[in-house]
């Protein structure tokens, strides 16, 4: 294949799933060439001699690479996650801290870009594959390069965020702590334009992250849409009929946060005021517990988990609810899903093409408590049709292969290089 003679260098500060199958593709095809990370290993059989506890938090930290592809650089990534432990805050404070996450990502951002301004008599790269916030040098560097650049937008654009957090700043200021995003600077915007000015590509997860693109982004850019792949379905979760004697068990999972619409959902429940449904609430506080509680008191809490025992929980739940103002793909709609949870979502999870309305879940409005209690009535109300739901939901997730995902990326590179676009794989 033609394509097996251009490189694409991949940069990625801290991995996750998503990363992992855009380089096991890019490498099946032998197209890359380095990956640049903070803190990372290539492959895990070492592992097996850490102790168990290290074990975990090192395997989260591996990727299916080769020694000689990897290119790490721990430093400011291991002291932010020591810092966390360690709550030395003034090391991780918003954009400033040394250790905060928005200077890891310029860190290796800087490095990578000193990486291709010296690269001379060495292996030839033709492309460089960035994230949101964390290539801006390095597309700097590969533009004076004659290196084509491609830009992952993991969340809506930075204007449509912006926008929704001010309005929702002015609609329910006591929530505004939670979104984060409100004290983002005017120099955090501009390397956010900037990045998107140099582009090649534009990869988005979802519709709504394209749609949020600024107007006429799509016809001056090539942009695609490669949705996330889901985990392996459990068809068992379909077997368990639910209790028409029991509550309905209204799962909310994520960062406590009102850009993932908490503060909706409680309002929802507070319309319902019935007794045969029961919210659960897991994830991260970005306040103290009481701040939760003086909003709505009646949810059961539970606190972030291994990945194992999240999904234990779906299995014991009836439905998922996540009335995002603004995600790029909710990866938790999928894990849902694959586990038998139908979905009330808005399409600003990024999960709209998820919904067969009245079959695999709901899509209501942002900022639409009423429609929330409006749909987990209805299920509480037909017990009955759950069993066919979950069905539907399973099989709904079973349809999002992870190499559907990476094959979309890849057709879109070969594009790019002026290539026929590559045909999948079977």
């Amino acid at each position: 294949m033609a394509s097996e003679t251009y490189k694409v260098d991949f940069v990625h500060p801290t991995g996750n799933q998503n990363v992992r199958q855009v380089l096991r593709a890019l490498d099946e095809r032998g197209m890359l060439g380095s990956f640049y990370t903070s803190l990372g290993f290539a492959g895990e059989s070492w592992t097996r001699f850490l102790p168990s506890s290290l074990r975990s938090e090192c395997i989260r930290r591996t990727y299916p690479v080769s020694p000689h592809q990897l290119r790490a650089r721990p430093g400011r990534e291991a002291v932010r996650l020591v810092s966390q432990k360690l709550r030395w805050t003034f090391l991780n404070r918003h954009e400033k801290g040394w250790a905060s996450i928005d200077q890891v990502y310029q860190d290796l951002d800087r490095a990578v870009a000193r990486s291709l301004n010296r690269r001379k008599p060495g292996p030839k790269v033709d492309g460089i594959y960035g994230y949101e916030d964390g290539c801006l040098e390095t597309f700097r560097a590969a533009k004076r390069a004659g290196i084509k650049c491609f830009y992952d937008l993991p969340i809506a654009y930075w204007e449509t965020v912006k926008k929704l957090f001010e309005e929702e700043r002015e609609r329910l200021p006591e929530w505004e702590p939670t979104l984060v995003g409100t004290r983002d600077s005017t120099a955090k915007f501009e390397r956010k334009t900037e990045e998107l000015a140099l582009a090649d590509l534009v990869v988005c997860p979802s519709l709504f992250v394209l749609r949020s693109l600024p107007p006429g982004t799509s016809k001056k850019k090539s942009c695609v849409v490669a949705e996330f792949g889901s985990p392996p379905v459990n068809l068992n979760a379909v077997k368990r009929a639910a209790e028409g004697s029991g509550k309905l068990r209204v799962l909310f999972a994520g960062s406590l946060t009102q850009r993932k619409g908490l503060a909706d959902v409680f309002a929802a429940m507070k319309l319902l005021k019935r007794h045969d449904v029961e919210l659960i609430v897991m994830g991260s506080p970005i306040a103290p517990m009481e701040f939760y509680r003086k909003q709505y008191p009646d949810f059961t809490y539970m606190s972030t988990r291994p990945h194992r025992e999240v999904l234990d929980l779906m299995q014991s739940c009836d439905v998922l609810v996540l009335p995002s103002l603004a995600e790029g793909r909710a990866l938790v709609q999928q894990e849902a899903m694959a586990n038998g949870l139908p979905l009330i979502i808005t399409e600003n999870t990024g999960g709209e093409d998820l919904i067969v309305p009245g079959e695999t879940g709901f899509l209501v409005p942002i900022r639409s408590p009423e429609k929330i209690a409006e749909k987990i009535s209805w299920l509480a109300d037909h017990r009955d049709a759950l069993p066919a739901m979950r069905l539907a939901a399973v099989k709904k997730a079973d349809e999002y292969a992870w190499q559907r995902y990476t094959d979309r990326i890849l057709a879109s590179i070969s594009t790019a290089f002026g290539e026929p676009r590559m045909v999948p794989r079977a």
